[in-house]
């Protein structure tokens, strides 16, 4: 994956801590048990797995000619149908999709692909991150994540997982969690959804969006009247949509 190329896929493979270390013997917490009786235990232990993810990167055709220069990232996350090993699938809809069909957009964008019979692994995602902003010249202040249906969903779950790590984001015709949006009480949001949505309901990006409120947020909500399920296609058409990305950077996302 060299600077001179435009596309490039890649897999990750490598051990994503969950704590900071590998395992480790169970904690002292546990009290010794009294037979014949049950009594409340508990348990604190550091675990890892290891995991791998297959992915599409998209480098700006002026990447690596100013030494100092550092890109924005964004995170694209596709839907249920692209799921699979061929890497391809995913150049379907989204900023892979623009890319694909000869737009250069002044991003890294990194397009990860899900096996089949899966869904978003927030570890996974997290680790790719980190290992791309080792490898790339990544601006970390300006990294942005969205997705559509699926990836709308691992949208909402990434950025309630890791806020830290985003500036700004917009998910597409997914679901959450609305008792985890207190997370994202200051995280720039642009909400999608079509109006006749009969694969996720529009009440599901409703909920989230007065969670949000609730929350503090100022969300902005964008309802196609006369969209289906197919909400993203507008969306990544629109160039707004990626000036609202660069609009923000990461301190506008921490909590106030």
């Amino acid at each position: 994956m060299g600077t001179r190329r435009s596309w490039a896929t890649a897999g990750l493979g490598l051990v994503a801590a969950l704590g900071t270390g590998g395992l480790m013997p169970p904690s002292a917490d546990a009290a010794p048990a009294t037979p014949g009786r049950q009594e409340p235990q508990s348990l604190t232990q550091e675990i890892r797995k290891t995991v791998t993810i297959n992915y599409l990167l998209y480098l700006p055709k002026e990447y690596g000619k100013e030494s100092n220069r550092r890109w924005p990232l964004i995170l694209f996350l596709h839907g249920a149908g692209e799921r699979g090993r061929d890497l391809n699938k995913v150049k379907a809809f989204g900023p892979p999709k623009l890319v694909a069909d000869g737009q250069d957009l002044p991003f890294v964008i990194v397009s990860p692909q899900v096996p089949d019979r899966s869904t978003w692994d927030v570890d996974a995602l997290d680790a790719l991150l980190g290992d791309l902003a080792k490898q790339y010249a990544v601006d970390e202040d300006r990294v942005y994540l969205t997705g559509m249906s699926m990836g709308g969903a691992g949208t909402w779950r990434l950025a309630t997982a890791h806020p830290e790590r985003f500036a700004a984001i917009a998910p597409i015709c997914g679901w959450g969690d609305p008792g985890t949006a207190r997370r994202l009480a200051s995280m720039p949001t642009w909400v999608f959804h079509g109006a006749k949505d009969d694969q996720v309901p529009l009440q599901a990006s409703e909920e989230m969006v007065e969670a949000l409120k609730q929350a503090g947020n100022e969300p902005r909500f964008t309802i196609y009247p006369d969209a289906g399920h197919d909400s993203w296609t507008p969306t990544y058409n629109n160039p707004d949509l990626f000036a609202w990305f660069l609009s923000h950077r990461r301190s506008d996302a921490a909590p106030r």
